[in-house]
Formats: C-alpha cells, structure tokens, sequence
C-alpha cells in the first residue's frame, strides 16, 4: 500500500509529505520528523511482492544493510547520507534518512554543461572516498550515477540513496538489475545483478565521464552486445588531460577483471594521473537551489596521496622492429666480409648514406645501391651465379628496404629527423660489425 500525504507513522512520530520516486522494488518518501520539526527521507520495499517466495529472504537482507548503514552513521562521514532508524509500520519495513537540501549531478550539468575539470575531480575523489567506507563495511551501493550524487554549495559532494530497497530481486522477476540506471552501470550488474565492489567503480568512473564531457557514456550493455565503442572523453572535450582520460576509461574497462579490483585502487590511479591543477583546485560553487536531500557533518577526510607527473607520453622506441634491421645488416656485414674486404667498405658507406634519406623513395634507392653492392660482391667471388645474383639483388632490396621504411615510420612518430638518423645510424654500423665478428669467429684458422 502506498501512503498518502499527511499519513502519520510510528504512532504521529513521522508525517509523509510526499513521494520522491517509486519503482518496482520500493517507494521512497519525503516526511517530516514531528518532534524535531526536520525533513527526512523514508524508504520502504513494495508490500505487494510479499507473495513472492523468497520475499522473507530479501526482507531480511533489507533489514541487515539497513542496520548496518545506521553503524555508519554512528561515526558520521561528510560524504555519506546519514541513516536515523530502521522500523517496522505494520507488516512494511522503513529505512529512515536524512534529508539534504541541494543539487544532484545531473541538475548541476543540465544547468552548467560540462563541470571544469578540477571541480568534478574533487566531487568524484570525495564520493569515491564514501565508497571505500561502504565497501569496507561490506556493502556495494551499485547506483552511484549522478543523480545520487548531491552538490552541496559549500563544495561538499554527497553520496545518497543506498537502493536498500533494490535489494529486493523476487525470483518471480527477472534477475536483469533494476537498480542499474541506463548508461551508467556496467553490463554485469544490468545482466545479473553483480554485487562486486567494482560495480561501483565503473558507475563512479560513468559518472565521472558524464560530469567532465556533459554527456553520457555510451551503454554498457550495447558495448558488449553491439560492440559500440566509448568514446574517449578526451574526443568530446580536448581540453581533458591524458591522464583523467585513462582513468575513466580504466575505470570504465567492459570486463571487470580490466579495472581497478577496488575504489582505492582507482582514486590511488586519478591521485597520480590528475596533475597540480587538482591539487589546489580553486573552485566557484554553484549557488543553493531547490531540495533533493542531504546533511552536513564536520568528519575528517580521508586522504589519499596526491602525486603530480607530467601526463606526457612517453616514447615508444620500436625494438623489434630496429632487431629485425640489426639482423638483416649483420647478415649483410657476413656477406662482405666473406666474399670481398673492400665491398664492406662500401657498404659501411652507403649504410650511412641511408640513414640521412628523409622519405620513402630515397631510402627505397639508396637500399637498391646496398643490395647491387652485396650481389656484384658475389659475383666477382664466383660464389654464385647471375640468376641467383639477381634474386638476391631483388630479394635484399625489397627485404631491407621495407625493414628501414618500417623503422623509419616508427621512430618518426616519437622522435624528430636528426634522432632517427643517429639511431638508424648506429643500427646499421653496429649491425655490419656484428657480422664481420660472427665471421671472424667462424672462419676456419
């Protein structure tokens, strides 16, 4: 049964004044707490799954979270709603919980667009701290979107709405979460109703992305089903450092054993990511406006190192590929050395002049030299004959040339011309010495 405007509770200790939301699982209300004349908030699950078989087991469920929620509130943290009672009216179970006046999440961007962002790292830090408390008491809210996320004037962020009443999953319903809110819920929990702490790590990193971007992330479960990509925060608003945007994507990761395994984890991964604009943010907060609910506590804050790195990337240095061209030059250092001392001369010379060419075709012409180099060296030795001269001219000119446009391409994407050249350089004179050693070593006494 819903109850209706002026119903009194606990025998006039409480008065509904209205409905805030409804949905299959429960119904939370706006009441007034008589005695000390203070809005509260009451949560309740819906008398009509009682026919449910297994509705005792999920009421009792209701009622330890609830318990112990109220134990959290005994040491209250600044960042966490505050529960005030657990109690029964009739046969329904009631969750009572401060009310806090302020602005969700949703509002604040629907109003302002997307947040700056030193001001959303703030609020994201402070509620990820709420859930390091929860989890350690060994709950996992799994609906921290944005619209439970209040936005107190005073630049405190509050994390409400614990869905205590989401709890209730009847098996005559689908198993699918209705807890989860579109777009911000990993697939798993809209899937089978996950209860892992990192649940909350990607709804927090979703609603990260939403408060930086002003947009919402796309659906988990089309990610997983459509293969629809997430597009990069850093796509929609430049201006996003690379490093909050690996964060929220690690955070976002579709597979759960890609994230962080917990929320320290990842605000431990935002603290060294975020750089000194996050560390002495100055923020304007946005004026109060009407109600949702929340309350205020003075609660030293948790902290957790912040660390400031450059958010540069670092340079990818090809190593495979500059082996693989170490190993076709010694091969070529082998052969000279093997057929003709003078011609590993001219190959030392000619590796150099390859080093300096400055696009494809050059480097393409200057290889051919190299590969007419090693066949007339054969040919004048009588080592081979002209057919397989020939083959090996075409074979060296295409394998080595395409080796060096590979490198080439590679060290120019993190290194400027006059680097590419040194390491080109010492590529291909390190690599004919190794071969003229291996055939030094070789060769018979």
């Amino acid at each position: 049964m819903t109850w209706g405007i002026g119903q009194e509770l606990q025998g006039g200790k409480y008065v509904i004044e209205q409905i805030l939301g409804q949905g299959g699982f429960g119904i939370t209300y706006k009441a007034l707490q008589v005695n000390l004349n203070r809005p509260v908030v009451i949560k309740t699950p819906n008398e009509y799954l009682n026919h449910d078989p297994e509705y005792d087991k999920y009421i009792e469920r209701f009622i330890a979270e609830g318990r112990t929620l109220a134990r959290l509130s005994q040491e209250p943290h600044p960042h966490i709603v505050g529960v005030i009672e657990l109690f029964q009216e009739g046969n329904t179970h009631c969750l009572v919980m401060e009310f806090v006046p302020g602005e969700n999440l949703f509002q604040a961007v629907k109003r302002r667009g997307a947040l700056p962002a030193a001001e959303i790292v703030t609020y994201i830090r402070q509620i990820g701290q709420a859930l390091m408390v929860v989890h350690q008491a060994g709950l996992v809210h799994r609906d921290a979107h944005p619209g439970n996320i209040m936005l107190r004037s005073n630049g405190k962020a509050v994390l409400i709405d614990f869905g205590i009443a989401k709890q209730i999953i009847p098996a005559t319903q689908s198993s699918t979460d209705k807890a989860a809110n579109d777009g911000f819920a990993p697939y798993e929990q809209r899937y089978k109703g996950s209860r892992d702490p990192r649940v909350d790590v990607y709804c927090l990193a979703a609603s990260f992305y939403f408060g930086v971007t002003g947009k919402k992330p796309t659906n988990s479960l089309a990610r997983k089903l459509d293969n629809e990509p997430l597009i990069p925060p850093q796509k929609i608003i430049s201006s996003i450092s690379d490093g909050l945007n690996r964060a929220i994507l690690y955070g976002m990761a579709l597979e759960a054993k890609d994230r962080p395994h917990s929320m320290q984890s990842w605000l431990e991964i935002l603290s060294y990511k975020f750089n000194t604009e996050a560390k002495n943010p100055t923020v304007t907060f946005p004026p109060p406006v009407e109600d949702i609910y929340k309350k205020e506590v003075v609660y030293p804050e948790p902290t957790i190192e912040k660390e400031t790195i450059s958010d540069k990337p670092a340079r990818k240095v090809p190593w495979v590929s500059l082996t693989i061209l170490l190993l076709l030059y010694s091969l070529m250092g082998y052969i000279l050395t093997a057929v003709n001392a003078p011609f590993s001369l001219s190959a030392v010379v000619v590796a150099w002049a390859m080093t300096m060419a400055v696009d494809v075709a050059v480097a393409v012409v200057v290889t051919w030299v190299m590969a007419v180099v090693v066949v007339v060296a054969v040919v004048v030795t009588g080592t081979f004959g002209v057919v397989w001269a020939g083959a090996l001219a075409g074979a060296g000119n295409w394998v080595v040339a395409g080796a060096v446009v590979m490198v080439m391409d590679k060290l120019g994407k993190s290194f400027s011309k006059f680097h590419t050249f040194l390491i080109l350089a010492g590529t291909s004179n390190i690599g004919l010495g190794l071969g003229w050693i291996v055939h030094q070593l070789l060769k018979p006494v």
